[in-house]
């Protein structure tokens, strides 16, 4: 069984070095979603850098966190594209893009039409989810939520977070008994959560009208 590990939301000059070193320990690659805003403080290109140095995948996670289906077209693209600059020389040729969701919830929310023709054109590669363990306020427990789906989901993509909650206290128990469960850890994505690869759309997801 495949599993697709994502983190959301970093990079946290404290909580990312800490889930990098427990993920080489594991020898386990996944993908970091950056949000240029903190892409944008001092030090955080470092770790950028340190992610992919490891042999993690770097994709775009919006500029804010914002709702783009909740914005202007201008709004919108803006927050892709100010993110990708800040991204130059960290992205593979897939120029991997995750919109924000709010609780991990996919919806029409998350995307305009426009933003959507804009990865299109500029052939990025759209990801989505399947799991959402809810860490952001489960801190303990939701390594047991994500192995609930590892076992139900033919190939999981589970969403956590590198961020300063504690709940990374718990990644080294998960990837521990995700292995024991058969999983292998993989950088690519099922098609059922990848509604754009390439520039390419693979199936229509919700937009905002």
């Amino acid at each position: 069984m495949n599993l697709s590990l994502t983190f959301d939301n970093g990079p946290d000059p404290v909580t990312t070095p800490e889930v990098l070193d427990i993920l080489d320990a594991a020898e386990v690659r996944a993908t970091f979603f950056m949000l240029g805003a903190k892409l944008a403080k001092p030090g955080a290109r470092a770790i950028a850098e340190e992610v992919r140095a490891r042999g993690h995948r770097v994709g775009n996670h919006t500029w804010s966190h914002g709702l783009i289906g909740k914005m202007t077209p201008a709004e919108g693209i803006g927050e892709i594209e100010r993110t990708q600059q800040l991204l130059d020389g960290l992205t593979d040729e897939d120029r991997l893009f995750r919109p924000a969701a709010g609780g991990g919830v996919i919806g029409p929310h998350m995307m305009s039409g426009a933003a959507s023709d804009h990865l299109v054109d500029g052939a990025y590669s759209c990801v989505l989810w399947n799991s959402v363990p809810r860490d952001w306020e489960d801190t303990d427990g939701w390594h047991e939520t994500a192995l609930a789906d590892v076992r139900r989901l033919a190939w999981p993509v589970v969403v956590v977070h590198d961020l300063p909650t504690g709940a990374m206290g718990r990644l080294q128990t998960f990837l521990a008994r995700a292995k024991d469960l058969g999983a292998a850890f993989v950088q690519s994505f099922p098609l059922d959560c990848v509604p754009i690869w390439r520039g390419e759309r693979q199936w229509d997801m919700p937009l905002a009208a």
